[in-house]
């Protein structure tokens, strides 16, 4: 019969020996967590609300035609790669209690600013400094959860704070209907715009909350629920073979003289790609197409898709903090897309056999809080590099999503998505590939310094 001890390292993580640092460990899960989750939830809720308001009278009301819908979330996917890296090394100069609130409240009064726009082009602005402003906060907190928790740790709370962002966009369907039918012209203003306003209520007191509870770092961390002894023990339980460099150019020589960089930012450029069938709305666009499903039960069954990547993305994390192999969820989340993509790929095969397949591909959902999981710590001994490698990834990502659904996911190409699904299968394979190839070069990293230990053990017994 399994201890009560062996559950409770599987469900929340390896076990503190000390009462003193479980009691650390909640405040941390409580004020670090509680904050980064619902800062990412007003983030995705504001990704989800421009898709609202678009099909909510705003396209409509602005008079946009053509492609200026897609210019919109393009603009915004540049702001937010050239935001990427800078934030993250602004948390090694300024403290992260101030800057994340800080580009919480720069994007919630954009947000406000949204609902006032009259034209396409204002919104072109405005979403390109809501993407740089909103690149502080997925790179940044798995950052932040990279400098307070063990590997043993990391992979639960990781879990937890991407699940927030896939909640957010549940969320924002049933906000929508919401605000339209209950705030649909009061005061003159049409449904999409009382959205961002909403929007921009929920955002800013998070914000604040964020001033007075978010802890900063082990180092240099002033929290009022910390007590001193505990402030020593948060710094003093994780590695103390990290590095803190001062800020300079040498961290690119550091950064790029190093396989991880190259490795983690291919990784997550490739296998963030499976995540298609979900951030494309490919099960919405079929259900459209094939008809005989109303409007409410064709936007309702997709959440299915969010839904089953939120079960895959907990219990995957919790699996990986026990067994301390990350590689395992990317071999399972690419069999899973890759089922799905085969069961789609045969247009003759029943409705149900589609339905099982799309809720399947919510699998992919599950390797992203991994893959950021497993570079944490293969970077631990360097925050700077940290930073940057975490910072990378995504933006790597973000740079082939602006194009790749444009050329594998067409919309003259719904509801089959032939050539969707055949990249979907190869995208898989690659990602395969890949994940082996960091497994195989964190691996020799690790011999090799283990070898370097010993060397010096055996050099400092010599001596002596």
């Amino acid at each position: 019969m399994l201890s009560w001890r062996k559950i409770r390292e599987f469900v929340w993580g390896e076990v503190p020996s000390s009462k003193e640092e479980r009691t650390l460990l909640l405040k941390l899960d409580w004020f670090i967590l509680s904050y980064c989750c619902l800062m990412y939830f007003t983030n995705y809720l504001d990704r989800a609300n421009v898709n609202n308001a678009y099909v909510s009278g705003m396209k409509q009301d602005l008079n946009m035609y053509g492609n200026e819908f897609n210019r919109i979330n393009t603009i915004f996917t540049c702001g937010y790669i050239v935001g990427m890296i800078p934030n993250n090394l602004m948390l090694q100069v300024v403290p992260p209690r101030i800057w994340f609130p800080t580009m919480q409240i720069i994007w919630g009064v954009l947000t406000f600013c949204s609902s006032a726009v009259h034209s396409v082009q204002q919104l072109y602005v405005i979403r390109f400094f809501q993407g740089m402003s909103e690149a502080s906060t997925f790179v940044g907190t798995h950052y932040i959860l990279g400098s307070w928790y063990k590997p043993g740790e990391l992979g639960k709370r990781s879990g937890i704070f991407t699940s927030s962002g896939l909640i957010g966009t549940l969320f924002s369907g049933v906000l929508q209907a919401a605000v339209y039918q209950n705030l649909n012209g009061v005061d003159g203003r049409s449904g999409w715009r009382w959205l961002f306003i909403i929007d921009g209520i929920i955002t800013l007191p998070i914000a604040l909350y964020g001033f007075f509870v978010f802890p900063d770092v082990p180092a240099t961390t002033r929290a009022f629920y910390l007590k001193d002894e505990e402030r020593l023990l948060a710094y003093e339980r994780l590695d103390s073979d990290t590095v803190h460099h001062k800020l300079s150019w040498n961290l690119f020589k550091r950064v790029l003289s190093r396989w991880r960089w190259y490795g983690f930012s291919l990784l997550f450029g490739i296998s963030g790609e499976v995540e298609s069938f979900g951030s494309n709305n490919l099960m919405g666009q079929w259900l459209s197409a094939i008809g005989g499903f109303t409007l409410i039960l064709s936007d309702y069954y997709p959440s299915g898709v969010t839904a089953f990547g939120i079960v895959s993305t907990l219990v995957c994390a919790t699996w990986t903090d026990y067994t301390r192999a990350r590689w395992p969820v990317l071999v399972y989340m690419c069999v899973c897309c890759t089922i799905a993509a085969i069961c789609i790929l045969v247009w003759s095969s029943p409705i149900g056999l589609k339905f099982f397949a799309y809720y399947l591909a919510g699998a992919a959902y599950a390797g992203q809080a991994t893959t950021f999981a497993w570079a944490n710590q293969v970077c631990a001994g360097d925050d700077q590099e940290r930073a940057v490698v975490l910072a990378s990834m995504n933006m790597w990502n973000n740079a082939v999503n602006a194009w790749w659904p444009l050329l594998f996911y067409a919309a003259p190409d719904a509801p089959r998505f032939k050539k969707g699904m055949i990249t979907m299968i190869c995208t898989c394979a690659a990602t395969l590939a890949v994940t082996w190839l960091v497994w195989h070069l964190e691996r020799r990293e690790r011999h090799r310094g283990g070898a370097r230990r010993e060397e010096k053990s055996q050099e400092s017994s010599a001596a002596s």
